[in-house]
């Protein structure tokens, strides 16, 4: 495994946003999986205001490979003016679950 591994996070405004770019990420081999957790409560600054809001966060597991073409993608089909893409290096994890996550992401970049 030579692959550095991320987990990218991205907020949505709904369920059906989530479920359109984990779906588009994934067939793209831009991510190997993403979990999508419903119903967080957010609480940012945005234009000078506090604002609280629920969203839907995804937790994109990919590699740092294809990061580039994942926030491209991303900032392109997301309705946000500006999302949220987060990427978090994976320090350790199941050599078994990383060869996966590998093998997912170069399977459709080849």
């Amino acid at each position: 495994m030579g692959a550095e591994f991320l987990v990218v996070l991205c907020t949505c405004p709904d369920e059906v946003t989530g479920q359109r770019l984990a779906r588009s990420l994934v067939e793209e081999g831009l991510a190997a999986c993403v979990n999508a957790v419903p119903n967080i409560a957010s609480t940012f600054c945005w234009e000078g205001k506090v604002q609280e809001d629920r969203e839907v966060l995804l937790l994109i597991k990919s590699t740092s490979a294809v990061y580039a073409r994942l926030e491209a993608r991303i900032q392109a089909l997301h309705p946000y003016e500006l999302p949220e893409v987060v990427a978090v290096p994976i320090v350790r994890g199941s050599a078994a679950y990383l060869g996966w996550l590998e093998a997912a992401v170069n399977t459709v970049n080849e």
